[in-house]
């Protein structure tokens, strides 16, 4: 089953897809990165949505959504993730996954609704302290083309208002966290390689059930770059309810 549907939140629209249907396992809802539309996951979303019913969406002024005028930061996005999920009567619980920046929303949703998660999937995360401890590793080159990206959806500072919300609402989860991380970044050194997956392994401490996936021959894209690695982390998880 497929279903596309636009939800009013406030004063503008979001797009969603539901794909697959509800059996007996959680509901999947999908966050992508930074700038990207649901489109991330046509990679991935049918092998997926034969697992059980999944939630797809266009964050505001993404794909088919509407642009919203509220900040771009990831307390907001989670409220309209939140009021999305109540508008399209999906029930708990969720396997939330997260790609990049969308790793980002998942974590503090999972922290802002900790009854409603169940499990939570993080494809190349961007980690909390990222501005703090991996760009003045960077080369000037990469720090400018990396500041110069924030024109899709929110600014610099307010991504990096996302991750500060990220670490202040850092907690102990009580769910099953798999965190999967791209041994073959692009532009990254030898060393910049070893301190992302790093980073990476130190995520695993926000849960006390957590497994590390090294995907070793992917850039950060790995859903495209591997999708069975990430189609067999989802089967892997949800076999467990």
């Amino acid at each position: 089953m497929e279903k596309a549907v636009f939800v009013q939140i406030g004063d503008y629209k979001l797009f969603a897809q539901l794909f697959g249907q509800k059996k007996d396992k959680p509901t999947i809802v999908m966050e992508s990165g930074y700038g990207e539309s649901s489109k991330t996951w046509d990679s991935i979303i049918q092998e997926v949505s034969k697992l059980t019913e999944v939630l797809i969406y266009d964050r505001a002024g993404l794909g088919e959504s509407e642009k919203s005028s509220n900040p771009r930061t990831s307390r907001e996005m989670v409220k309209e993730l939140k009021e999305l999920i109540n508008q399209v009567k999906i029930k708990p619980p969720y396997i939330l996954i997260g790609h990049s920046f969308g790793g980002v929303n998942a974590r503090i949703y999972a922290t802002k609704y900790p009854n409603e998660v169940c499990g939570l999937i993080l494809i190349d995360s961007t980690p909390e302290n990222y501005r703090e401890k991996f760009l003045p590793t960077m080369s000037k080159e990469f720090q400018e083309s990396y500041n110069n990206q924030f024109i899709y959806e929110g600014n610099y500072d307010e991504f990096m208002e996302s991750l500060k919300q990220l670490k202040e609402s850092k907690m102990k989860l009580n769910v099953p966290l798999t965190v999967l991380s791209a041994g073959k970044k692009d532009h990254y050194s030898k060393k910049s390689q070893e301190l992302w997956n790093g980073m990476q392994r130190e995520i695993l401490d926000i849960s006390s059930n957590s497994d590390f996936i090294n995907a070793e021959n992917s850039t950060h894209y790995i859903h495209k770059d591997n999708p069975k690695i990430v189609i067999n982390a989802i089967k892997q998880m949800i076999n467990t309810f």
